[in-house]
C-alpha cells in the first residue's frame, strides 16, 4: 500500500536501491543521536545508578523485542490480515518494532520528574505544554537531521502512525497527551488520507502501546526487587499501607476509565493482586532453589508470557473499528488489564514515591529549574548555547518561539549532561573548555 510508505517530505532518496522503505527508517532511527541519548536518560531509576538498572534505551529495545514478536504471532492467529485493505489495519513487524525503538525518545532529562518540570514552567509562565509524546514528533520531524536534510528523520506514515499513541491536538481545550499543534497538522493530513476515524489508532500504534505497558509492568518490577524496593516478603504484600497507596493511584489516574473500573470493589482487587503475586513469587522461589536472581528473572518471563499470550484483536462496535486487547473466550479480558493496572501502580508506588527517589527527584527538579533560568533570556543566553543550535534557531525563530527553543534544547540532554552543563554554570569548578558537549 503506498499509503504506507508515503513520506511527508516526498523523500526520494534511492542511494540504497536494496532496502526497503522501513529498513531506511529504522536506519535512520538508529543512527540518529536522540536514540543513542536514551542510554543517558533514566526510566525508573537514575541513569547511571547501576549497570542493571534500565535506562529508556533497555527499556525501547524491550519493548521493541515484545512487539515484533507479538506482530508476527497474530498474524499468524489472524490470516485475515493479510489481505487487510486498510492501512490502519495492517500489522507489520519491522513497523511496530521501529515504533517501540522511538516511543520514548521525547522525554527529558529526569524521567517523569523531567516532563513535569518543563510543562509547568511553559504553562504557568507562557501558555505553552511540554508532554513527552509530543515531543517524539518534535525530535522525528523537525528537530532531528538526517544526510542530506536539516528537518527531521521523514520517516514514513505508517512508522509515524504507528507512534502516535494520541491521535488529538495537544492545543485542544483539556487535552493532556497528543501532538504539538505544527506537528499535528501533518500527523492529521497522514490520518485524513488514511481515512483512520477519529481517535481511533493504527493496530501498530496499539500492539506498540500495550507492549509498552506490559514491559512496564514486568520490567520496572524486576528493576524494583533488585533494588530492595520492592520487598519479596509476604509482610510487603499485606501492608495495609501498600494497599491504601495502591487504591489511590488507581482512583485519581486521570483516564483510566479503559479500565472499566466503575462496579468493580478496587480494594479487594489489589488485595487478591498482591496475594496471588506473593503466591506466585513463593513457589518460583522454591522451584529455583531459593536462588533470588534466578527466581527473579523466571517471575518476570511468566508474566511477560502470560500477558503476551493473551493478546488478540477484538471488534470495537462502537467506534466500527478493531482493537488489540488481552482477550479471553472472544472477548477482551478486563481482568487481566486490571491485573496488570495494579502491577504497574506497584511499581510507581514502591519506586517513584520512595522518600530516596523523592530526594533524587527534587535535585532534579532544582536543576532543570536552574537550567532555564540561564537560559531565559533571549540576549543574554545566546552567549552560553552551543553555536549550531544558535544557527539553527536564528534560521527558523519565525516559527520557533524563545521559550520552545529552550525546552527543545533542555530536553535533549541525558541526565548527565544537565548535571554537567548546571555544575558549569553554577558549581564551583567548571572543568576544562576543551571537553566535548
Amino acid at each position: 500500500m503506498e499509503l504506507r510508505t508515503l513520506r511527508i517530505m516526498g523523500d526520494k532518496d534511492k542511494s540504497s536501491d536494496d532496502r526497503d522503505e522501513y529498513e531506511r527508517d529504522y536506519s535512520r532511527l538508529i543512527g540518529s543521536p536522540a536514540f543513542r541519548r536514551l542510554q543517558g536518560k533514566s526510566q525508573v531509576f537514575g541513569a547511571g545508578t547501576g549497570d542493571y538498572y534500565r535506562t529508556r534505551l533497555t527499556h525501547s529495545l524491550e519493548v521493541s523485542q515484545i512487539s515484533r514478536e507479538l506482530a508476527g504471532r497474530l498474524n499468524r492467529k489472524y490470516p485475515a490480515l493479510a489481505t487487510e485493505t486498510h492501512p490502519g489495519l495492517v500489522l507489520d513487524k519491522a513497523v511496530v518494532e521501529i515504533a517501540a525503538l522511538a516511543h520514548d525518545l521525547g522525554h527529558p532529562p529526569f524521567g517523569h520528574k523531567g516532563e513535569e518540570v518543563l510543562n509547568g514552567i511553559l504553562e504557568n509562565r507562557y501558555g505553552m505544554k511540554y508532554e513527552g509524546n509530543a515531543q517524539n514528533y518534535r525530535i522525528l520531524m523537525f528537530l532531528e537531521k538526517r544526510a542530506g536534510s536539516d528537518r527531521g528523520l521523514d520517516l514514513t506514515a505508517a512508522v509515524l502512525l504507528a507512534i502516535n499513541k494520541y491521535p488529538f491536538s495537544l492545543e485542544e481545550e483539556g487535552r493532556i497527551k497528543g501532538v504539538y499543534g505544527a506537528e499535528w497538522a501533518e500527523i492529521a493530513k497522514l490520518r485524513a488520507l488514511w481515512g483512520l476515524p477519529r481517535g481511533c489508532l493504527t493496530l501498530e500504534a496499539q500492539l506498540m502501546d500495550l507492549c509498552d505497558d506490559i514491559a512496564y509492568s514486568t520490567h520496572d518490577i524486576e528493576d524494583g526487587i533488585r533494588a530492595g524496593k520492592i520487598q519479596m516478603h509476604e509482610a510487603f504484600f499485606t501492608n495495609p499501607r501498600l494497599v491504601r497507596n495502591l487504591v489511590q493511584e488507581i482512583r485519581r489516574e486521570e483516564g483510566n476509565g479503559r479500565f472499566y473500573w466503575n462496579g468493580v470493589d478496587v480494594e479487594n482487587t489489589v488485595r487478591r493482586v498482591l496475594e496471588q503475586y506473593w503466591e506466585q513469587w513463593s513457589r518460583i522461589f522454591a522451584e529455583c532453589g531459593g536462588e533470588t536472581s534466578q527466581a527473579r528473572r523466571e517471575l518476570k518471563a511468566q508474566w511477560v508470557g502470560l500477558y503476551a499470550g493473551s493478546v488478540g484483536i477484538v471488534d470495537d462496535g462502537a467506534k466500527g473499528w478493531k482493537r488489540i486487547a488481552f482477550v479471553k473466550d472472544g472477548k477482551e479480558d478486563l481482568e487481566l488489564l486490571r491485573t496488570m493496572e495494579v502491577l504497574k501502580k506497584l511499581a510507581w508506588v514502591t519506586m517513584i514515591t520512595d522518600f530516596r527517589v523523592q530526594r533524587i527527584q527534587k535535585r532534579s527538579e532544582n536543576i532543570l529549574e536552574k537550567l532555564w533560568e540561564a537560559f531565559d533570556d533571549p540576549v543574554k543566553a545566546p552567549l552560553i548555547l552551543p553555536p549550531d543550535w544558535n544557527a539553527r534557531y536564528e534560521k527558523n525563530q519565525d516559527k520557533w518561539p524563545w521559550p520552545r527553543f529552550i525546552a527543545d534544547y533542555i530536553a535533549g540532554m541525558t541526565d548527565a549532561y544537565a548535571e554537567k552543563v548546571f555544575q558549569e554554570l553554577y558549581g564551583n569548578r567548571s572543568g576544562s573548555i576543551y571537553e566535548r558537549d
